[in-house]
């Protein structure tokens, strides 16, 4: 062999190493990394035909809370109850668009992992093969070097590519293991992804719920209204009127403190008091109420529901549902309200006619009704009541607390 072919075959050998430690690591590292797909707008919602559905979605949310005041019109409630369904739907389509975001890049990054993997395994197998033979090379006598060299010049290229080698099959081998480690924590990162994608399907399905549910409030509060002004502010002074009574009977009784130990059942069926510390301090239907202050007519019904077999109906069982609430006024009682599958009707009635069929009475005493009381026995004005207010009102006297000329209201209860 020639000094030149030598030569020739050593520089060879050196670009080969050059060339395959630039090109190979950057070739690990050019699988794609995933790309969201473009958010999409809400242009199916009014006012949001420009937005994503992230800008819609703060669009409508400041709206909303500048609409937190009073509405005493039928147009104006109507906008509110609109702008609350487009909150939610604009909730919806951005949520969709983040479980789809993060889907793509969950499945595109797992593709590349699984990949990467298998090749990093067969690149490690190679260069372990490698670093084993280029040191059995390196490790013997330099005599038996010098020997098999051909000549000085071709002593010290041996001994240089060896060298050159070795370095290069080492930092090739940290990198590619750095590499591994770096892609396996990604791999971590989008694992928690895959949890993020769960919540954001729960949250997806409450926020379905929560919409089906206020569209099926508004067309309740059409059919209530029957989409008329005139009887929406009439409908909605009432049930003012109502609440301002029974405001007006909590001052005057000095408040309404939270009592204990106040439930009572026997073969009638089961005395409740509103204040009672059970449920007294929930609100009344998510409102501003209470069920201590203003749920005398809530608790009053769960008496009548118990003494007709409906044992586990208390008062926080009607206040959990609210459909039992009006839709234009939402801590407002309806007359048909439904508990333990059981569906009753409060109907204007004669007090002793119902009385000496064995059925109670609900009677509304002052002019707001103020206040909500069970008739459980008696006649022509002798009757004794279950008070949802008084301590321990259980089977008491009307007349000790209320006049019979005070009362404003009275309902037989059907369908029980």
């Amino acid at each position: 062999m020639t000094w030149k072919k030598i030569i020739y075959i050593s520089i060879f050998s050196l670009l080969l190493i050059f060339l395959f430690q630039t090109n190979l690591v950057p070739a690990i590292a050019e699988d794609p990394t995933p790309t969201p797909a473009s958010s999409p707008s809400c242009s199916n919602i009014p006012g949001c035909e420009n937005l994503s559905c992230k800008d819609c979605e703060s669009y409508y949310s400041s709206k909303d809370a500048e609409a937190s005041k009073e509405i005493d019109n039928l147009s104006s409630q109507i906008k509110v109850m609109d702008n609350q369904i487009y909150l939610t739907e604009a909730r919806v389509e951005a949520t969709k668009q983040q479980i789809l975001d993060l889907t793509a890049n969950i499945d595109t990054a797992n593709k590349k992992i699984d990949n990467l993997q298998k090749s990093l395994s067969d690149l490690m197998s190679v260069l372990i093969k490698r670093i084993v033979a280029t040191y059995e090379v390196g490790s013997a006598p330099s005599f038996q070097v010098l020997l098999s060299s051909t000549s000085i010049t071709n002593l010290f290229t041996k001994l240089n590519y060896l060298k050159i080698t070795q370095v290069h099959d080492k930092q090739l081998i940290y990198s590619t293991q750095q590499a591994k480690i770096d892609y396996s924590n990604q791999k971590d990162i989008f694992e928690d992804e895959k949890t993020k994608v769960e919540s954001l399907k729960k949250q997806l399905e409450n926020y379905t719920l929560q919409l089906e549910s206020q569209k099926s409030e508004k067309q309740r509060f059409l059919s209530d209204t029957q989409n008329n002004d005139a009887i929406y502010k009439s409908l909605l002074a009432q049930a003012k009127a109502q609440l301002a009574g029974f405001q007006r009977f909590v001052t005057s009784q000095g408040g309404a403190s939270i009592l204990s130990g106040q439930t009572s059942c026997d073969d009638w069926g089961c005395y409740y008091n509103q204040r009672d510390s059970q449920w007294g301090s929930n609100a009344l239907n998510n409102t501003q109420y209470t069920l201590a202050s203003d749920g005398c007519l809530v608790t009053a019904m769960a008496m009548v529901y118990t003494h007709f077999g409906h044992r586990s109906v208390t008062p926080s069982t009607i206040n959990s549902n609210p459909s039992n609430f009006a839709s234009y006024y939402p801590a407002y009682l309806n007359k048909t309200i439904v508990a333990d599958g059981a569906t009753s009707t409060r109907i204007y009635s004669e007090i002793d006619a119902e009385l000496s069929s064995g059925r109670p009475v609900i009677v509304g005493v002052g002019r707001g009704p103020d206040h909500f009381v069970v008739l459980v026995g008696g006649s022509s004005g002798n009757y004794l009541m279950n008070d949802p207010f008084v301590p321990n009102g259980h089977r008491i006297n009307f007349t000790d607390h209320y006049s019979v000329g005070s009362i404003a209201e009275i309902d037989k209860i059907s369908g029980l």
